[in-house]
């Protein structure tokens, strides 16, 4: 699998990202964004799938992750850096016009994406995360803070914090820890525990992922460290600014969203489910389709890995065919 993905260097947005790349040069191009804390292996099913389907196929280590650049300071990590570099790569490949998708952190660059530079994308399709309007009178660390210290979030903010947390387990234990997470919860740890003790290692691991695979994880980590992952945490606030300007701004691109039934953040009834079934997502991303998946998590492309591809292709199928 993934056996003939062309991994190189392209320089966008001053830095060097480490890119992978499949399929028909001469097909519409899709871009594939991952979130936290992965690379672009997370893609690896449907850069395979897509691809075989006449699409090409680019999916990048975003700054900071995998074989990517990485720099120092959270402020390297706002959405105007993450867009910016996204730009440089369609730019990279001569493509007017791109078929974009992301998941979680990925997703936010996504919609930011199409935000600012709605003419780039022909469509967008999100994963896990859905968008949110912005509140213009509470920054983003503010509303965290009434999920107390405990909170994941709050727990990234400030530096060195959880990478020392991290530090005390290897590599594979906390992509285990993270990646087979089925919680449904804001993912709170009880007061003076870190986020990283907190969570569990199931007994077995899922039959959508091997020990092998994520150990490809656990090795680019284990290279890279995870402050550049955890500086787009520390981002959070400044992005709150620079949005400022598309306040009650609406997502006119074409849109899909997928996730799972049982993601994080899913439970209760200021759950995100509740947010995404109810009308204040669908107004302001008004040609807007959901699609939400039975017994799903939060890594979905990889855990539901047929379903999510098919449902990407039928939609960028769909809008190829509008042209």
């Amino acid at each position: 699998m993934t056996s003939s993905v062309i991994e190189k260097k392209i320089k966008t947005n001053g830095i060097w990202l480490n890119v992978a790349e499949k399929g028909d040069k001469e097909g519409p191009l899709v871009l594939l964004l991952h979130g936290f804390p992965e690379t672009w292996y997370s893609w690896r099913h449907q850069i395979d799938f897509l691809s075989s389907h006449g699409y090409h196929v680019v999916a990048p280590d975003l700054r900071g992750y995998g074989d990517s650049d990485s720099l120092p300071s959270h402020e390297s990590y706002t959405v105007s850096h993450l867009v910016a570099d996204v730009i440089g790569l369609l730019d990279h490949y001569g493509t007017a016009q791109a078929f974009v998708a992301g998941h979680d952190w990925g997703a936010i660059i996504g919609w930011c994406l199409c935000l600012f530079r709605p003419d780039r994308v022909k469509g967008y399709i999100s994963l896990s995360v859905p968008y949110f309007p912005r509140d213009p009178k509470l920054k983003p660390s503010d509303f965290f803070k009434s999920f107390g210290d405990g909170l994941y979030i709050s727990q990234f903010q400030k530096p060195g914090r959880a990478e020392a947390a991290f530090a005390k387990h290897d590599c594979l234990t906390v992509m285990k820890k993270f990646l087979l997470i089925t919680r449904t919860d804001y993912l709170v740890a009880p007061p003076d525990t870190e986020i990283i003790d907190h969570l569990e290692i199931p007994s077995t691991i899922p039959d959508w992922i091997t020990e092998e695979e994520i150990q490809v994880y656990a090795e680019k980590f284990q290279r890279s460290g995870f402050t550049g992952p955890l500086n787009y945490y520390r981002a959070m606030d400044l992005n709150w600014e620079i949005l400022a300007p598309w306040q009650d701004s609406k997502i006119a691109v074409p849109t899909k969203f997928i996730a799972g039934d049982k993601d994080i953040g899913n439970e209760g009834p200021n759950g995100t489910m509740e947010y995404v079934k109810g009308e204040m997502f669908k107004s302001i991303v008004p040609n807007l389709e959901i699609v939400v998946i039975e017994d799903g998590h939060h890594f979905i492309q990889q855990e539901k890995s047929e379903q999510v591809s098919q449902e990407i292709l039928s939609f960028l199928n769909k809008l190829s065919k509008t042209e």
